[in-house]
This record gives C-alpha cells, sequence and structure tokens, in this order.
C-alpha cells in the first residue's frame, strides 16, 4: 500500500507532453499516473492567481443499461451531498467561502467535475476530492433526495419541453440497440426504479481512480501538486476495468418517422441522420457542414427559412461528436402559417443542393474561421483548459487530440464536404420526429 510521504520514486511515470500553440496562447501538459492507474495532467499556468482541478470519469449513459437509466446523471448530483470527513453541502461551503466554485456535467459519454478556486485552497480541495472518491455518503437518504431532484430535472427539460420532448423521441426511434438511444436524464420508469445496491455498485466500479483522468491547470507548484496527489490518492484502490460498451447498432436500411402529439403552439421539426463517430475522419467535414447550413444569419438554412420564406423561427443543425457512431441533427420549429412538411422539404432541398453541387471556397473559409475562433476561445480560462481536455481524453481517445483540432478542421476541401453530404445525409439514414400541436383542454 501506499503510505502518505513515501518516496515518489516508482510511484508513478512522469512524462512531458508536447507543448501546443494556440493562438499565441502556449498550452504544455505534464502528465504522471499513479500505482493505482489514476492519471494526472498538469497544466501550469501562473497567468492568473487561480486553478481549476477537475476529474474526466470515463462514464456517461452510453455505460447504462435497462433498469437503471439516468443514473450516471444521478450520481452527478449524489457527488455533492457528503462523504466520510465532509458533511453534505459542506463541500461547496468551503469553496465558496474561499472565493472558489463548483459544478459538474454529464454526458452520454463521459461524466466531468471540476472546481474554481485561489490556489491557497489547492491541499484543501484535494482532501476534499480525495475523500468523496474513496467515501462518497452512497446512502438512502442520498439517493432519495436527488432522486426527487433528478425526476424534477426531467420533468422540465424533457416532459414539458417541445424542443427536449423531441429529441428524446428521435434518439429513442434512431437506435434501436445502442444506449444512445436513452436519454442521459433517464427514463421516469428507471429513476424510481434505480435501488441503493444499484448505486454502491456502480459507484464501486465507475467511481474508480483508474477509470479517471484528473487534470489541473492553473497557478500551481507541480512538485507540490505531485506529493499531494499521492499523499491523498494512491492509496485509493483501483477497480476491475468495466466491461467495454459493445456498439451493436445494426446499419439502418429505410428511413423511420415518428410523430410527437403534445400540447404546442406550432409544429416543429427534428430530423437525425445516422454519421460516425469521432474516430472517423468525417467527423470534421460533418462539423463544417453543419456550420454551413445553420450558424449565422448568411449560412443557408438560416438565409433560406429565416430570411427568404420567414417560415420558422429557429433552425439549427448539429453534429454529435460521440464514442459511437451518432447523429447529425436538425431541428426547426414553424413560425404560424407553416406547416412542418413544407420546411421539412426545404430542409431536404438544402442538404440535396450540397450533395449534387457542393459549397464554395467561401462558405467553407467562414465555417471554418467560426469553427476554429469557437474552439480556440475554450481554452482562454484554466477550467475551459480542463473541460477541453476532458472531453478530448474521454471521448475522442487522449487529451494530445485537443491540440490537432484546428490543423484538421483546416485540411477540410469543398469536396470532402459534398463528399459527406452524398454518403450520410441520406433518406435511408434518416429518422424523423414531427411534432403536431395539440391544444389545452379548457376545464368546463
Amino acid at each position: 500500500m501506499t503510505k502518505p510521504g513515501r518516496s515518489l520514486i516508482g510511484s508513478f511515470v512522469l512524462m512531458v507532453t508536447s507543448a501546443a500553440t494556440l493562438f499565441g496562447q502556449l498550452v504544455a501538459p505534464h502528465e504522471f499516473v499513479l500505482d493505482n492507474g489514476m492519471k494526472v495532467v498538469m497544466v501550469e499556468d501562473h497567468t492568473v492567481p487561480s486553478i481549476c482541478f477537475s476529474i474526466a470519469f470515463r462514464v456517461g449513459s452510453r455505460n447504462e443499461t435497462a433498469g437503471i437509466t439516468g443514473i450516471s446523471h444521478l450520481f452527478e448530483h449524489m457527488m455533492f451531498n457528503g462523504s466520510a470527513a465532509f458533511a453534505p453541502t459542506q463541500f461547496d461551503s468551503i469553496l465558496e467561502a474561499g472565493g472558489g466554485y463548483s459544478n459538474a456535467y454529464t454526458s452520454n459519454d463521459i461524466t466531468f467535475y471540476y472546481e474554481e478556486f485561489n490556489p491557497d485552497l489547492l491541499e484543501t480541495v484535494l482532501v476534499m476530492e480525495s475523500d468523496r472518491m474513496r467515501s462518497l455518503k452512497v446512502d438512502s437518504e442520498n439517493l432519495e433526495q436527488e432522486r426527487g431532484i433528478v425526476k424534477e430535472e426531467r420533468r422540465v427539460s424533457t416532459d414539458n419541453s417541445i424542443p427536449g420532448a423531441m429529441f428524446e423521441e428521435l434518439y429513442a426511434g434512431a437506435f434501436v440497440a445502442h444506449p444512445y438511444q436513452n436519454p442521459v436524464v433517464g427514463w421516469m420508469g428507471d429513476l424510481d426504479n434505480i435501488r441503493l445496491e444499484d448505486a454502491r455498485d456502480y459507484f464501486r466500479v465507475y467511481y474508480a481512480p483508474n477509470n479517471a483522468t484528473v487534470f489541473v491547470v492553473g497557478d500551481f507548484d507541480p512538485s507540490f501538486l505531485t506529493e499531494k496527489m499521492v499523499e491523498y490518492f494512491a492509496e485509493i484502490p483501483p477497480q476491475e476495468i468495466p466491461r467495454p460498451v459493445v456498439n451493436s447498432e445494426p446499419p439502418q436500411r429505410g428511413e423511420r418517422r415518428v410523430v410527437l402529439r403534445k400540447e404546442a403552439r406550432l409544429p416543429s421539426v427534428a430530423i437525425g441522420y445516422k454519421v460516425p463517430a469521432v474516430s472517423s475522419s468525417d467527423i470534421f467535414p460533418l462539423m463544417l457542414l453543419s456550420a454551413i447550413l445553420s450558424d449565422g444569419r448568411s449560412s443557408r438554412l438560416y438565409k433560406r427559412l429565416v430570411y427568404d420564406l420567414e417560415a420558422v423561427t429557429a433552425v439549427e443543425a448539429t453534429v454529435d461528436q460521440y464514442i459511437d457512431p451518432g447523429l447529425f441533427t436538425v431541428y426547426a420549429q414553424m413560425r404560424t402559417g407553416m406547416s412542418a412538411e413544407e420546411v421539412e422539404q426545404e430542409i431536404y432541398r438544402a442538404i440535396d443542393s450540397v450533395a449534387a453541387y457542393g459549397v464554395t471556397e467561401r462558405e467553407l473559409e467562414k465555417a471554418k474561421n467560426g469553427a476554429q475562433v469557437s474552439y480556440v476561445s475554450g481554452f482562454k480560462t484554466n477550467s475551459g483548459i480542463a473541460s477541453r481536455m476532458g472531453h478530448y481524453e474521454v471521448i475522442w481517445g487522449g487529451y494530445a487530440k485537443a491540440f490537432e483540432m484546428t490543423e484538421r478542421l483546416s485540411a477540410v476541401s469543398v469536396n470532402d464536404i459534398r463528399r459527406v453530404a452524398k454518403e450520410y445525409l441520406v433518406p435511408d439514414r434518416r429518422t424523423v420526429v414531427t411534432l403536431v400541436p395539440e391544444q389545452r383542454e379548457e376545464a368546463e
């Protein structure tokens, strides 16, 4: 067992990764790995007296099974409700008293926690983080309190939200075997079904140190941080590597259509095309195609549907950046007097035009500029750097890939845009959800 204060020799392997310069900003990570398998990535930057400490866990709704969907997001809430040495809410109270804050998010593929705080709180944060990794309060009180909060969150974000309900139907209809069919917030019946033993098993397996990568960015002494990470985290035992998720999704061989009848004023349409995972180089032209279609007032769908036809109040195209194949989606909210069918056909005409005739160099350059500026802006803060690196570590297969993005986007050609539109945005790979508005029944 690792003992606090022992010699650092043999407790980890230290290495310096390649530095990257993004718009003049140098990001030079150093990493080491504890005996228990926890990777720690450090980015020292004394520009401002602040530190971001974050942990990326390799778990999300993709890892859930029938009957316990939503447990990943539920744990995001439970993690702030006390551990062996800290009472519920004390974690946040200590941070806020020192001028800091904490936050977290859960997605299909990752659960990510981070705190931003003054440098003098670093050791305190390490003590709190290691204590909740070792001995989180996983009991009935914590589970029931957060179960109720997450169920209410589901009501607000999905049950009572037009876009939320439509995208839930879209993914449930598009995927027949892969866990991406399940909402991150979970199905209501599953939220009711999660038992205490499910929560304890989940915590033991997925919140183990060898299933996590720590990112520390900001104003700290790397030698001090290294010593304290060994002192507080090295004794937490690793667990057996979780069973990998198998992508059993069969090829889609025809269009699927879903009609959602829901109380609403106006119709909407959501369209999703099956596209590759981030491991495919085609993800880069697909990212830029989504920008060409809907980013900015001069984008194709925005100009056509919002300005020329005055048919919609909003239109947005996005592409999933997932470990396994996801969707390229287009969502549109109609104006009064416009039908979902009319707008749907206009969307197809815009996509078919790209597949048939391609896009202009000017359109592509504009999309590249916007994507790169948006991407690099995420590296302006300590928490932004940590979040980006965590995202690429878990989803893309390594945080170093974060520094390749601008180069990969720059290499996309107009021929690449046309090719991916022709290959992926076709009817047989398409799922469509149409909202049919229902009026509220007035009480007699």
